[in-house]
């Protein structure tokens, strides 16, 4: 009786097992089938998914996706780093001889100082030999508009935040906090600069100096690559809207920062003009259904988490010392 007992177990878990992923299976084939859409295997973890049917031969213009912080470390869609999944795609877009042009779907706030950078220059590899077009949704701002002077092409809605062209370093001073529960930091250094981002203790005029520079230096480069693109001078941007605020897209069309008010579609058609493809299909770069993305939602959804939010606090937290191409209100 045991036996067969454990065998029926056995065969009811395999059953469940078999079921749960067969109804994934037609899930992921079912809201390709809803949208209409045909879905093309490419390098994984992406596909193909055809947005606009176009007349054959005639290419393709692809979409790619920049969505939220733009962060090395913080997953994205696909399953590895953001970066490497934005770099992967732009890489077969431009290998790919079918796809006549490209257009970057910039929803972002922006993030950390390399990584916009080392998109940046991933942009301007593709841009070198075909169009770019960018089209920024509610947000394409700070590190996101680093990386859209890259493109040929800026599109942004009226309503879109945009520029913020800045940089941030933030620090925690924790000092009157140690005060009060008696506690004193003890610090053994090589020399004085090497902790002058402690929180333990305020920083000297030459530490203050010290990191201005630094935040000096990286924004001069941000703003070298603004005053490139949109052919604007660096002392009338410095004196005017590159002081760190953000501008509607109304304001950034006013101010020369973007080419153009509408929407993604326009996008499309712009791409098209300017790649001379008039009848080319609009395809875009999606991830696929892989192990690995599957056991690790799995994984999150097995942990057991309770979070205590006050008031409305952003989604992504500043590390001390991190430089970031970011808005304001994300410095927290």
């Amino acid at each position: 009786m045991k036996k067969s007992g454990c065998a029926l177990l056995v065969l009811f878990l395999a059953l469940c097992a078999s079921l749960f992923f067969n109804l994934l299976l037609m899930a992921w084939v079912g809201a390709g089938r809803a949208e209409g859409m045909a879905v093309r295997r490419m390098q994984p973890p992406l596909q193909e998914v055809i947005v606009e049917e176009g007349r054959p031969g005639a290419g393709k213009i692809a979409v790619i996706p920049v969505q939220g912080i733009i962060h090395t470390d913080i997953a994205g869609e696909w399953g590895t780093s953001m970066v490497d999944e934005i770099k992967t795609a732009l890489r077969l877009a431009l290998e790919d001889d079918e796809v006549k042009a490209v257009v970057l779907a910039v929803n972002s706030p922006g993030g950390e100082v390399t990584a916009s950078d080392i998109l940046y220059h991933e942009v301007r590899r593709v841009q070198r030999v075909k169009p770019v077009v960018v089209a920024m949704s509610s947000l394409g701002a700070s590190g996101a508009y680093y990386i859209a002077c890259g493109a040929d092409w800026i599109v942004a809605n009226e309503t879109t935040f945009t520029g913020s062209i800045g940089v941030i370093i933030q620090s925690l001073n924790y000092e009157g906090l140690f005060d009060k529960v008696g506690l004193d930091a003890v610090v053994f250094k090589s020399g004085k600069f090497k902790d002058m981002l402690s929180g333990a203790r305020p920083m000297t005029p030459d530490e203050e100096a010290y990191v201005q520079g630094m935040v000096t230096q990286v924004y001069d480069r941000f703003l070298g690559i603004v005053s490139r693109a949109r052919d604007l001078p660096a002392e009338n941007l410095f004196n005017t809207v590159a002081d760190g605020r953000i501008l509607t897209g109304l304001d950034a069309m006013d101010a020369g920062l973007i080419d153009q008010l509408g929407y993604i579609e326009d996008a499309y058609d712009r791409a098209r003009d300017m790649a001379r493809a008039p009848e080319a299909g609009i395809v875009r770069y999606q991830s696929g259904l892989n192990l690995q993305r599957l056991l690790r939602w799995l994984g999150a959804e097995s942990v057991s988490k309770v979070e205590v939010q006050l008031g409305g606090a952003p989604q992504f937290r500043l590390q001390p010392g991190q430089a970031y191409l970011l808005p304001e209100f994300y410095a927290w």
